[in-house]
């Protein structure tokens, strides 16, 4: 019956409206209670490695980060349609990425930045990593303009058809499985030479194309930046350690790398719900 009158819903009402009765419907069955919840109860995240951090490491800290608590960033992704929170389209929580991005961002947000993301929400299902017909590309990057009131914000896509730009947001195509698209993307003049303080990777979550875009890009963070690596699979955790311990650790040394498993949400995405985290050093 409920998915039948969300069916007719669906139909008779424009997009944005139909979208906005989910987000309520989202604020009241989920947003609000976890509010309550994580007064009572806490979920943090599991540290799989840390390399290159002090006692007083600035990713140190993300250890004590209470993943289940509601927060502000949580709203402002999920109202712009990312799967970094709760996902609107599939009317599911997927990941619990804000709660950190909170932590990291929140004493920086009001700074004039420079934010990055790979990886803008396709809905070609012909392509890998599709969000499927109901996705809303570019999510993300709505999501980080309005928590960034004074940063740039620039995203790159494989999927030519959903480029665009607006105010302080603009994007590119990168194939990030092609060195010499990699290079040319960041040769863009609107990138050219000025460094990112933040760069979200969030692209074909393969471990291949995820080594491909951080050797090409991590040299293009700014000093005190951050750059993660989203949907990280569980069966390539063990990869990620070997290649930070004996590669990355060892060519950065003044950059903190943490590679962090969050608590599952659902079942399909138990395997991916794990980031990388590299701080560099100011």
């Amino acid at each position: 019956m409920l998915v039948y009158a969300s069916e007719v819903l669906r139909q008779n009402l424009s997009r944005e409206a139909y979208f906005t009765l989910k987000y309520v419907r989202w604020l009241s069955r989920d947003h609000v209670p976890r509010l309550f919840a994580s007064s009572v109860t806490r979920a943090t995240p599991k540290v799989v490695g840390l390399w290159n951090s002090g006692a007083f490491g600035r990713l140190r800290e993300l250890e004590a980060v209470d993943v289940a608590a509601p927060t502000q960033l949580c709203r402002i992704m999920t109202w712009y349609g990312s799967d970094k929170d709760y996902n609107l389209s599939a009317g599911r929580k997927v990941h619990n990425y804000t709660p950190i991005y909170s932590a990291l961002f929140t004493g920086i947000r009001n700074q004039a930045l420079r934010v990055f993301e790979l990886g803008l929400g396709t809905t070609n299902p012909q392509l890998a990593s599709n969000m499927g017909p109901d996705g809303w590309p570019g999510a993300s990057l709505w999501g980080w303009r309005k928590f960034f009131p004074r940063a740039l914000v620039y995203g790159a896509d494989i999927d030519r058809e959903i480029l665009f730009e607006a105010d302080r947001i603009k994007t590119f195509y990168c194939d990030q499985c092609d060195d010499s698209s990699i290079r040319s993307m960041w040769s863009e003049p609107e990138l050219q030479g000025h460094g990112m303080d933040i760069i979200v990777e969030d692209g074909l979550h393969t471990f291949a194309s995820n080594i491909s875009f951080l050797e090409g890009s991590l040299g293009r963070l700014r000093a005190g930046g951050f750059y993660i690596i989203e949907d990280i699979s569980t069966s390539v955790l063990n990869r990620w350690v070997e290649v930070l311990e004996s590669v990355y650790a060892r060519r950065f040394p003044t950059y903190e790398f943490s590679l962090i498993a969050l608590p599952k949400q659902l079942r399909s995405y138990a395997d991916s719900n794990n980031l990388l985290i590299i701080h560099r050093g100011s």
